[in-house]
């Protein structure tokens, strides 16, 4: 096996990433205070072709250098908006149609492994601040809660690790 070098990976051009059909998923990032875990979410949200990212509350956007050294540039493909409240976010979203999907632990959430989202709806996951996680409020106005399973001593993950797996998820099973 050979290692492929930059040039044969056939990356899209930013041109193109915008031209080309997205995974209808928004990610909702709630007041993530790390600079370096809204850069890999850009990053992130760039391989799986996510529809937009929303930025919230105490949530850094671009441009900003920090953003860049994770993001690589996923900051210009990817769509952003910013909004001051996440709970605007979430009407915003919810009045477009889109499915809510909090990245939660709470009673009555449902294991990602076992959730089954439906073909041709439009979701939007938001992942909550690295301490205080998802705002309740915004759980409280969100459809469903979504929890990783996890089997050793810790039972949390760093919010940008989340991402990549819920993300990876959803790509597998919406695209």
């Amino acid at each position: 096996m050979l290692k492929l070098k930059v040039t044969e990976l056939n990356r899209l051009s930013v041109t193109e990433y915008k031209e080309s059909k997205k995974l209808p998923l928004v990610v909702v990032l709630d007041n993530v205070r790390s600079l370096y875990n809204v850069g890999s979410v850009f990053r992130t949200s760039d391989a799986f072709r996510v529809e937009a990212i929303y930025l919230c509350g105490i949530t850094a956007r671009p441009p900003h250098v920090e953003i860049h050294k994770t993001a690589l540039g996923a900051e210009d493909s990817v769509d952003w908006r910013y909004f001051e409240h996440t709970e605007e976010a979430v009407e915003v979203l919810k009045q477009s149609g889109y499915i809510l999907c909090a990245v939660e632990q709470v009673s009555g959430s449902i294991m990602l492994n076992e959730w089954l989202p439906e073909k041709g709806k439009r979701y939007a996951v938001v992942f909550g601040n690295e301490v205080k996680g998802v705002l309740q409020q915004v759980v409280d106005n969100c459809n469903v809660c979504l929890e990783i399973p996890q089997y050793g001593t810790k039972h949390s993950l760093n919010v940008s690790v989340s991402a990549g797996i819920v993300l990876w998820d959803m790509f597998t099973k919406l695209d």
